[in-house]
């Protein structure tokens, strides 16, 4: 039976149970956080934690049983309080590797690589990916169980293209499927396709996330008939795309015959500094990791989804992504 790293050791792909593709526990700058701690919120690491475990277990008590957390370098991975966290939640956490950036590389990258002043004849950043998701994150034990990039309006710059490009060398050696961050809006999902078919990745095993912000249906179809699944994965961030256009999205593709190419999400977190807890009360209320439980899939059933595409969209598609043969 195929298993998937998660922040508690190897699941059998068919113990995933229902799946919440993109969630973050948390997305964090540290060195902000560490330099001026009281902004845009201050930071309590107790209060944090227990907020949590409050969260995740509300969202548990929904019968989800797995997320896929694609907190990478950029945004704030720690796992050791995601593992204090894991302890106390029934819940299988799959973390990530790789770098997310809209435009430049860690300067730790620059100097050195394949071209670079500091010549070498392997990215540094495949090596890295490839060692948490072989032997795990730093110290941890938890090996890392999918790998991230990300491509948003800028484009594909050339430090956009070099994270791309090593994330697919690592998962050509290790198996590991991959998610795109992706501004659905510029189309730059179709871009990564691009960048990633070159390279020999498998594009069924790479989620193109973000696409439900977008109701372009043809759009939408190239990508997923170009063997990629849609990551229809921020329900609840109605200021990029509204409630009502979201789900008649998946509608529509689920009665166009794709419901085996969509999965389910809300790109939410227990916390994220990028903006301050009152600021996402008051603009996004219903941002929230039950959003989907409580609201989405009874819409999506009011519009004719049914029950067995509900569950091709968030048990069957995300074991056979995590299927794959590890190398």
């Amino acid at each position: 039976m195929p298993t998937v790293e998660t922040v508690r050791g190897p699941v059998d792909v068919d113990g995933l149970g229902k799946v919440l593709m993109h969630e973050h526990v948390f997305t964090l700058g540290t060195e902000i956080r560490e330099n001026y701690p009281h902004y845009p919120d201050t930071w309590d690491e107790e209060f944090r934690v227990e907020d949590a475990v409050r969260q995740l277990t509300d969202m548990v008590s929904r019968g989800i049983t797995s997320i896929v957390d694609p907190t990478v370098i950029g945004l704030g991975r720690y796992i050791p309080r995601i593992q204090r966290i894991n302890e106390r939640v029934d819940l299988n956490i799959v973390v990530a590797t790789g770098i997310y950036t809209y435009s430049d590389a860690p300067i730790q990258f620059h100097f050195t690589g394949p071209g670079r002043i500091f010549d070498v004849p392997v990215d540094p950043m495949t090596e890295l990916f490839v060692a948490d998701i072989r032997a795990g994150i730093a110290d941890t034990g938890v090996k890392a169980g999918l790998l991230k990039c990300a491509i948003d309006e800028h484009g594909l710059t050339p430090d956009v293209e070099r994270v791309m490009r090593a994330v697919a060398q690592a998962h050509m050696e290790t198996g590991t499927p991959i998610t795109v961050h992706t501004h659905a809006h510029e189309g730059t999902g179709l871009i990564a396709q691009r960048v990633l078919r070159e390279e020999g990745v498998d594009l069924s095993k790479v989620v193109i996330g973000h696409s439900g912000d977008s109701t372009d249906i043809d759009y939408l179809r190239a990508i997923a008939d170009a063997g990629s699944i849609l990551g229809m994965d921020r329900f609840g961030i109605d200021a990029f795309c509204p409630f009502e256009d979201r789900v008649a999205t998946v509608a529509t593709l689920a009665a166009l015959g794709y419901a085996e190419k969509m999965v389910l999400a809300h790109d939410a977190s227990c916390y994220s500094d990028f903006y301050s807890e009152a600021n996402k009360k008051a603009a996004l209320p219903r941002w929230a990791f039950t959003h989907v439980s409580d609201d989405v899939l009874p819409a999506l059933r009011e519009r004719g989804v049914t029950e067995e595409q509900i569950t091709t969209m968030l048990v069957d598609n995300p074991r056979t992504y995590f299927s794959g043969a590890q190398k």
